[in-house]
């Protein structure tokens, strides 16, 4: 495939892929290995990861901004300030700490990162078939301190590529009793300090290898990523409401089984 074209599918591949319970990570790992496309110090995947970033940040710049400026005299705003901050933190200690593991041994491993896709599958359709019950939580911003961590703590399983972070910190927000569109809608606010903390730290760990020479070729996956994250953003909330997560789980079944036939065939 031509490199700009492979480009723009990638950045395409983030977009779509980011936000949703289907984990962008596997998705383009596994879309690199068998395009045989790979980035000098991964600078292509950090930048259009900063794209899908930038991208959440603009949908909820107004929101954000409404609920900082209350925090000055809000303590309702303080504490949903606080609760996403310390859910933040988790993640923090566990990146820290295996960052190198994960980026060297996990993210070289296409087996496993299929296996990951399909197990999520497998959580998502379970958590669906749960029995429903009244949710305790229906605003976002309320979420407890205590919920709070453990959804932070189950958004460190995201560390395992295929896994999905918003997967798992929606996962643990249904399991504590978090409504489908809450859930979703905390899972976005913990990931603009958390991918946002994990893009430079990336930029900072591979500042010795980072290769802007195929600029042309970041650039498009990163407006490709942008324009499509904002969309899938917009348009998740409302659909997660009417439907919930089935659709995610049966995909991630599809793609982990297509990628472990592939790799099985030699692919």
């Amino acid at each position: 495939m031509d490199t700009t074209l492979t480009a723009a599918f990638l950045g395409l591949l983030e977009g779509l892929t980011e936000f949703i319970p289907v984990s962008s990570t596997g998705h383009l790992l596994l879309a690199g290995h068998f395009l045989g496309f790979e980035s000098r110090g991964k600078t292509f995947e950090v930048v259009i990861q900063l794209g899908a970033v930038l991208a959440l940040f603009s949908v909820y710049a107004v929101k954000l901004g409404h609920l900082f400026a209350a925090a000055r005299t809000e303590d309702w705003a303080r504490r949903a300030i606080f609760s996403v901050t310390l859910a933040f933190l988790p993640a923090v200690g566990v990146g820290f700490l295996l960052h190198d593991f994960i980026k060297t041994v996990l993210f070289e491993t296409p087996v496993l990162i299929a296996v990951m896709l399909i197990l999520g599958g497998v959580v998502l359709l379970f958590i669906e078939r749960l029995a429903p019950k009244p949710p305790e939580i229906t605003d976002a911003l309320q979420v407890p301190f205590g919920k709070a961590l453990v959804i932070g703590i189950f958004q460190c399983l995201a560390m395992v590529p295929g896994v999905s972070r918003s997967g798992a910190t929606i996962v643990g927000g249904l399991l504590l009793g978090v409504e489908k569109r809450a859930a979703a809608e905390f899972s976005f606010l913990l990931s603009l300090p958390t991918m946002g903390a994990a893009v430079a730290y990336d930029l900072y760990k591979n500042r010795d290898v980072l290769d802007f020479a195929t600029w042309h070729e970041i650039a498009i996956g990163f407006a490709v990523a942008f324009v499509t994250a904002v969309v899938v953003v917009r348009w998740l909330l409302n659909y997660l409401g009417q439907h919930g997560y089935a659709v995610f789980g049966w995909w991630r079944i599809i793609v982990g089984t297509a990628a472990l036939a592939a790799l099985w065939l030699g692919f």
